[in-house]
């Protein structure tokens, strides 16, 4: 019979922080697995710290974040991931902006003397675009001492979150208060500057800027070729987002068709419903909230109003090519959508657009055999004599974004790929124009919030670096011992507690559709975490290879197996011959996709070989300042 072989690894610092696949997966390295288990254990304030220090936008990620950390959640292995996003917003809620809504600029942050000075002053850094990755950007330059300008083309900063994301899902002063955070470093904004046509980037060189970041959104939409885009009534789903959250109207009849299956087009149908008309009521100021508080009127008489616009809905449909289980909006969303009454027509893909004279008058439709082809290309084939019609006033195309190149026209040193994005070097975001750095939609097509937050974080990086800086601090990590001995509590059997939300009726104008969780089913949800951070450490010198803690784990994730069964590389030849263990000696295998963390080996073992550790990692503001350096230093036990 043959003997089965054991891959085997020798674990280095990186190993254990691969083991954290929440952090590993988040583009800033957000520790969420810390700052649940801070829920959990009641202490928010110092959970709000951890999710805080690596990221400049935490409320707002607390809201509308992709949570790419909840995919790679190992909880998800047993049941379902940790709603690690909301209790991220339970934390911002209680110490985050959210408390400080109204009040004078300030920070709690204060900038270190890092920056590369000239003639005793800093240099000035110049970030054109005011949305994530440019705030990012311009947070941790100003963290290092920079002088930072910040240029947006907008009335308002914030980019694609103020103007393409609806406010039931992103309030307009979670956003004002997380970037007057930033302001209040010393950053100075400039609005209503438009790169191409108020300045170019040859102008900001000239003018004594000693680095130049481009974080410039996908502020265009895509268009969609068939017969009849040309008719009135045809919308660009991005322009419409735009327009309403900018406060500028836009007609649209009663019976609208979105295309799109995407999140924005998720948002625009949405949006519509709760879009307010001034033909339907004069004397209501059209436009967004923060408009009509502006002109005198109090939230109560807001809602009032909406509601009263709202009476005779119109009647939203959306078509997109996909089958409901294939759309790429996120499910909660398209649930939310369905319940407020927009109808989801999946699996039909737009032949025509109909009209009657120069108007919009229905959508034709053809059903969908398979949007992609035996490769898992995007390839849709359409079923032959299978069209329908949708009547419609106003059709709305939300099939993709895309970010405007025209700005740089006049920069021809700044290099623009063939599929319209600006070539930077992935590791550093720098541009073929020396001391030009991009990132974010821009650089790499559209990209969600954090991913844009990463790239502002790892352009100030880069930029500072180039201009000769000093080191910046790198992170320390250590090994605690910790008492962990989970066997009664039942962690493993707490089903996930979904956010809560507004009952459909009283999801009335642009009132905040999600809710953040109380106390206890924070407490509950965070308990559910599988505590990744905690490693399983053996001590060869006191194993005596009893096979105790095999006999115990819950999980079979625990081999004894001879030395001879192992392979590996030369880590694991360099460790037999340090411990001269020879071809018949006895090891331990750990299966770590396995291990729940319950601690029963280490309760088990008679000879205490076995500990459970915590890798206690740095989570301070400013060695997050480097968390792109290649490697994170070492960790110390």
């Amino acid at each position: 019979m043959a003997w089965r072989l054991y891959p085997t690894v020798v674990p280095t610092f990186q190993y254990f922080l691969d083991l954290i696949p929440c952090r590993t997966a988040c583009p800033v390295h957000t520790n969420a697995g810390a700052y649940v288990r801070a829920v959990a254990d009641g202490n928010t304030a110092r959970g709000y710290d951890i999710a805080r220090a690596p990221n400049p936008l935490a409320s707002v990620c607390g809201r509308i974040c992709a949570h790419p950390c909840e995919s790679k959640c190992r909880r998800g292995t047993i049941d379902q991931p940790i709603s690690i996003r909301a209790l991220k917003r339970t934390l911002t809620e209680r110490h985050g902006v959210e408390n400080r809504i109204g009040a004078p600029r300030t920070t709690p942050l204060q900038p270190l003397g890092l920056a590369v000075r000239e003639g005793g002053e800093a240099r000035r850094i110049a970030v054109v675009g005011a949305g994530p990755a440019g705030v990012s950007c311009a947070h941790d330059l100003a963290m290092m001492g920079y002088r930072v300008t910040l240029f947006e083309a907008a009335p308002v900063a914030g980019g694609m979150l103020y103007q393409g994301v609806p406010e039931y899902r992103l309030p307009r002063d979670i956003i004002r208060s997380e970037i007057d955070q930033v302001l209040a470093l010393g950053v100075e904004f400039r609005p209503n500057w438009r790169l191409g046509r108020d300045f170019t980037v040859a102008d900001l060189m000239r003018n004594d800027y000693a680095a130049v970041f481009l974080g410039l959104g996908a502020t265009r939409g895509r268009d969609l070729n068939i017969p009849g885009r040309e008719l009135d009534g045809v919308i660009n789903g991005v322009d419409f987002l735009l327009n309403v959250n900018l406060g500028y109207h836009v007609a649209v009849g009663e019976r609208v068709v979105v295309i799109g299956g995407g999140n924005v087009a998720i948002d625009v149908a949405r949006t519509v419903l709760r879009y307010a008309q001034p033909e339907e009521r004069a004397d209501v100021p059209r436009g967004a909230s923060e408009l009509l508080q502006a002109w005198g009127y109090d939230n109560a008489f807001i809602d009032a109003a909406r509601t009263a616009l709202r009476l005779g809905a119109r009647h939203v449909q959306l078509v997109c090519l996909e089958s409901r289980n294939e759309m790429p909006a996120t499910p909660i969303e398209v649930n939310e959508a369905e319940e407020e009454g927009i109808t989801l027509l999946a699996g039909r893909g737009p032949k025509a657009i109909l009209g009657s004279g120069n108007r919009v008058s229905a959508l034709e439709t053809i059903d969908v055999a398979s949007v992609f082809d035996a490769g898992g290309r995007f390839n849709p084939s359409f079923v032959a004599g299978s069209e329908k019609r949708v009547e419609a006033d106003t059709i709305i195309l939300a099939v993709g974004q895309q970010p405007d190149t025209a700005c740089l026209s006049a920069d021809s040193e700044i290099e623009i790929t063939p599929r319209g994005l600006v070539a930077v070097d992935p590791r550093t975001l720098s541009t073929t124009l020396p001391g030009v750095f991009c990132g974010g939609d821009l650089a790499f097509g559209p990209r969600i919030v954090i991913e844009a937050v990463a790239d502002g974080k790892r352009a100030a990086l880069a930029i500072h670096e180039h201009l000769g800086g000093g080191a910046v601090p790198r992170a320390k990590a250590r090994f605690v011992l910790t008492g962990l001995d989970r066997s009664g509590d039942h962690y493993d059997r707490i089903r996930r507690h979904e956010p809560p939300s507004l009952a459909v009726t009283r999801r009335t104008g642009f009132r905040e559709v999600e809710e953040a969780y109380g106390e206890s089913e924070a407490r509950a949800e965070g308990s559910r975490c599988l505590q990744c951070n905690v490693q399983t450490v053996f001590d060869s010198e006191r194993c005596i290879l009893c096979s105790a803690c095999v006999e115990i784990c819950p999980e079979a994730c625990l081999t004894l197996v001879p030395v001879s069964q192992l392979r590996g590389g030369v880590e694991l030849d360099g460790v037999r011959q340090a411990l001269d263990a020879g071809e018949d000696a006895g090891a331990i295998v750990k299966d770590e996709e396995r291990c729940i963390r319950c601690g029963l080996c280490a309760v088990r073992c008679p000879t205490r070989a076995i500990t459970m550790e915590l890798l206690d990692l740095d989570e301070s503001p400013v060695t997050a300042l480097g968390l792109f350096h290649e490697g994170m230093g070492e960790a110390r036990r």
